[in-house]
């Protein structure tokens, strides 16, 4: 292979050792943001902005890497987060110490594919060992799902606040629950809006049992207040139309300008007859409103607005049951909204907002967020989306795992016992990786300042114990108390995880350091400049 002088080539052991490392930099970054007692990460982005978070994936995403392995550690966390919405900060960690077990191995001459092979063993084990010991929880039991969540929340900015955030986690995701036969429907990101307005206190934050958006009537003079209102959604434009591209229009005499006119008057009023026919008291568009339509709809009781972004007229959709009306002529009763309770518009600091309240099987709402300064809300924006999509997974998949590394352990144990089974030089990757799983406990002891060698050895005990006990006596949740450092039993804590989130972490993790290992040769450069075409 002949090469162009400006590339750079690492082949064979060099190469396995350089991605080694480089997965272990990414992995060192984070390490200190996993449990309740993390600490957070200040970064400074491209555009000047500063970040303070300890969400695994918000700070690599900020974080500017060139080594290829890096980068492909930061899309795992990236993977992670769009999947299943937590885990970003383990999934991270797991993969860089299941890459540094792997170094000695190299070192000894073991060949990548051996190591695999036993590395994915290890994973089978792993995913039997959390079907074993996995409970199912009922959704529609409050006190549950409020254990599942506290366990995300618990390790982030807002813990303080836990009980609250939790309770508006587990009502937003109910509200926008969709049941279609067998299908159920879980949508957070697009029928669930956070809408941050800095100032207030923490304790105001709550769900609306309805929608907000950030905008105020059209006309001064229009009602601010109504109950029980009847309310439709267009995507037109309540103006007269302009050419696509500039229009001439040659006039001869006076009145035919003077027509022109009354033409666009006329449609105005065609438009604005049709709707005022129906009889809504909110007229809501995502197009303008000219000064004319405001008149006539001032003068019929309307409340108007205009400019609305497409996604929040979704949300008033989904709210008050109204659908979105492409042209005023088309207009029906079904297509009325009916559901709202209560509509008002209101001043917080310096703005105005409308809200839609007291809505009747609401399928969206909004989650109205106040703190004292934009960092502070962003981060409790981040814990939100999180502990949301805890809930999300947990309607999903109603099966639970505990926490405090209990998991890891288990997994670890099962490993241990099991490795006489294997045949050949595949046991030593097989039982190096119960060993990288213990990195969770290790790290979790390690950020509250615990004595990590006693504590881990307890664990061991314990679950030993319970993996020699006979079948449903074992009591595999003994985990680490992320607080204060001690030996605690999960179920007292009430500590779970939800057991999508924990099989992803196990298998992004296996599978990407499977994939890195198996890397061994580096090719980089820069192509040569093309002549400029003259």
């Amino acid at each position: 292979m002949v090469l162009n002088t400006n590339t750079q080539r690492e082949t064979g052991r060099v190469a396995q050792l350089g991605n080694i490392h480089a997965a272990k930099a990414v992995s060192d970054i984070i390490r200190t943001t996993l449990g309740p007692c993390a600490m957070l990460k200040m970064l400074l982005d491209p555009m000047g902005g500063i970040v303070m978070t300890n969400d695994g994936n918000c700070i690599l995403r900020e974080v500017d890497v060139s080594h290829p392995a890096a980068k492909s550690m930061i899309e795992l966390s990236r993977a992670q987060d769009e999947e299943v919405g937590d885990g970003t900060t383990s999934v991270i960690i797991l993969s860089g110490e299941i890459l540094s077990i792997a170094q000695p191995l190299l070192e000894r001459n073991f060949h990548p594919t051996v190591i695999v092979s036993g590395f994915l063993k290890g994973l089978q084990i792993a995913l039997d060992t959390c079907a074993k010991i996995c409970k199912t929880v009922d959704t529609d039991n409050k006190e549950e799902m409020r254990e599942i969540v506290t366990s995300t929340i618990g390790t982030k900015f807002s813990a303080r606040w836990g009980p609250q955030m939790v309770d508006m986690a587990i009502d937003a995701v109910k509200k926008v629950v969709e049941k279609r036969g067998d299908y159920t429907e879980v949508d957070v990101k697009r029928y669930v809006r956070l809408e941050k307005i800095p100032g207030g206190e923490l304790q105001e934050c709550k769900v609306l049992n309805g929608v907000m958006f950030d905008k105020d009537v059209t006309h001064s003079k229009m009602r601010r207040r109504i109950e029980n209102p009847r309310i439709l959604l267009l995507d037109c434009p309540l103006e007269y139309k302009k050419g696509e591209s500039q229009t001439n229009v040659e006039i001869c005499n006076e009145e035919d300008f003077n027509a022109l006119l009354r033409q666009e008057e006329e449609y105005i009023e065609q438009i604005c007859a049709n709707i005022i026919a129906f009889k809504p008291d909110i007229v809501i568009t995502e197009k303008g409103v000219s000064d004319l339509a405001q008149h006539y709809f001032l003068k019929a009781g309307i409340t108007a607005f205009r400019r609305l972004r497409k996604t929040d007229n979704n949300r008033v959709s989904k709210a008050t049951g109204a659908t979105i009306v492409n042209r005023p002529d088309e207009i029906q009763e079904s297509d009325i909204g009916t559901g709202c309770g209560l509509f008002e518009v209101r001043k917080i600091g310096d703005n105005y907002f409308t809200f839609l309240e007291d809505c009747r099987d609401a399928k969206a709402c909004t989650v109205l967020l106040r703190g004292g300064s934009k960092d502070v809300l962003n981060e409790i924006e981040r814990n939100l989306q999180d502990a949301m999509q805890v809930v999300r997974n947990v309607m999903f998949e109603p099966r639970l795992l505990p926490g405090g590394g209990a998991t890891e352990m288990a997994i670890s144990t099962a490993i241990a016992r099991s490795a006489e089974q294997i045949e050949g030089i595949a046991k030593w990757p097989y039982t190096a990786i119960g060993g990288a799983l213990e990195i969770i406990p290790r790290t979790l002891a390690e950020n509250c300042g615990a004595n990590v060698v006693r504590l881990l050895n307890d664990m061991r005990t314990k679950q030993h114990a319970a993996a020699v006990a006979p079948p449903g006596e074992g009591d595999f949740t003994w985990g680490v108390n992320g607080t204060t450092g001690e030996l605690a039993d999960m179920n007292t804590l009430g500590i779970w995880e939800p057991f999508c989130v924990k099989t992803q972490t196990l298998k992004t993790a296996v599978e990407s350091a499977c994939l890195i290992l198996r890397i061994d040769d580096v090719v980089s450069g820069t192509r040569k400049k093309q002549p400029a075409a003259r």
